[in-house]
């Protein structure tokens, strides 16, 4: 009798030991503790791979979710996936035994859109005019400064009048001489107000406010996506900004337009490479532009893009799904027209709410490499595919490495174009 409770309290024993080994700090199963969310989005037919630990078992309570454990026990590792609609509740348990997480899985109905992967021609002017910098006059004093204005500035009005181009302020101003002029600004989010009096510039007999401003803008980027059910379009997968300020450019009006890459600048390190585009010479008007924002341009296309490649359109893929491993982008960067070419996606970041640099992706397709060394400026914007889905679009090039890049989640550009 003895011997079977020394028997069966070793055992306990055991088993208390290997719980507190299990949920150590540093241990895997308390990585994926701190790291697997309360709730996982997926869409229908989109599998979900998760990497929990030996110690861990998942397991379904309700719902539809099929959970599929890894052949090889050692791992722990479980596949989700589902082909029906609606929400499901899991079980995280250590050893099948101590219960540690309830984990909600919405699984949502399949949604296709026409990924892009065409080079287009951004035409962007801002809303009201933004400061860039600061000049003084005769004395050293610059009647911007002196008014409290600084650079990244927005003046939306000046003496009431809304404010459109660089001209028109300059034609106020030297209307107003000089007197003090009622201005409204916005900083970041806020509305401001303050008051500017210019000043005569003696060297050029002309009155001046003492600042540079900016009114519009061109370039060359990529289309990510279009929406076939609401006509609505995302590109670049980034913000066009102001490059003396980096401050993000408000869209007053603009238009992305047809544009055709004449030239490739190969990138090295340290030397970021670039798309050179034709399009302002006969603009073809291809949609309207509405945001401009961290995570790219919005708006909507007059027509869906010509898509050579995937003519039906593709579905999506929520950021639950994406994975390390072999991915593809789109792109136009020659010649050649819209090519599919191979990259690896090396690391997947954790997000709960929108935010750029979700993923990093290594080119890997020779071609692409022989063409650009990698990614480049005005590939941004290219779609990211992995298993047959849309999952994001690629956004910024590490500069150090030309081969390397960030690409942002699908999820968050369809939150920014839902809100068109």
């Amino acid at each position: 009798m003895q011997n079977r409770r020394f028997t069966h309290l070793r055992q306990a024993t055991g088993l208390a030991v290997a719980l507190l080994l299990a949920l150590s700090y540093g241990s895997p199963a308390q990585r994926t503790l701190r790291q697997l969310p309360d709730k996982l989005v997926l869409t229908q037919g989109q599998l979900q791979t998760l990497e929990l630990g030996a110690p861990l078992r998942l397991s379904l309570r309700s719902g539809d979710v099929a959970v599929a454990a890894s052949d090889d026990e050692t791992l722990g590792d479980v596949t989700l996936s589902s082909e029906t609609a609606g929400t499901s509740e899991l079980l995280l348990s250590l050893m099948g035994v101590l219960p540690l997480r309830r984990v909600e899985v919405e699984v949502q109905p399949e949604r296709r859109l026409i990924p892009g992967g065409q080079a287009i021609g951004v035409a962007l002017r801002t809303e009201g005019v933004m400061l860039v910098g600061a000049g003084d006059l005769n004395d050293g004093m610059s009647p911007a400064t002196l008014s409290g204005l600084k650079a990244g500035d927005v003046i939306l009005r000046v003496e009431g009048e809304s404010i459109r181009t660089s001209r028109q302020l300059s034609e106020i101003i030297e209307r107003a001489g000089e007197r003090p002029l009622s201005v409204d600004f916005r900083r970041g989010g806020e509305s401001l107000h303050t008051t500017l009096t210019p000043r005569m510039d003696e060297a050029a007999g002309v009155v001046r406010m003492g600042a540079w401003v900016r009114d519009s803008t061109a370039g060359v980027g990529t289309v990510s996506f279009y929406d076939p059910a609401t006509g609505a379009y995302a590109a670049l997968g980034h913000a066009i900004s102001d490059g003396d300020t980096g401050a993000v450019l408000p869209v007053g009006e603009g238009k992305i337009l047809e544009a055709d890459i004449v030239a490739v600048q190969k990138g090295q390190r340290g030397a970021p490479g670039e798309l050179k585009g034709s399009f302002l010479r006969d603009p073809q008007v291809l949609g309207d532009i509405r945001r401009n924002t961290v995570l790219g341009l919005y708006g909507h296309m007059d027509a869906p893009p010509a898509q050579s490649l995937y003519p039906d359109g593709l579905p999506i893929g929520l950021r639950s799904g994406v994975h390390t491993g072999p991915a593809s982008i789109l792109s136009t960067v020659g010649v050649g027209g819209l090519t599919e070419y191979a990259v690896e996606i090396t690391r997947v970041n954790p997000q709960d709410a929108p935010a750029p640099k979700s993923m990093v992706i290594r080119v890997t397709d020779p071609r692409l490499l022989d063409a650009t060394g990698g990614i480049v400026q005005g590939m941004s914007g290219s779609p990211i595919l992995q298993d047959g889905r849309i999952i994001g679009a690629v956004t910024h090039v590490f500069v150090a490495d030309p081969q390397q890049g960030y690409g942002l989640y699908i999820d968050w550009m369809l939150q920014e174009a839902n809100t068109l």
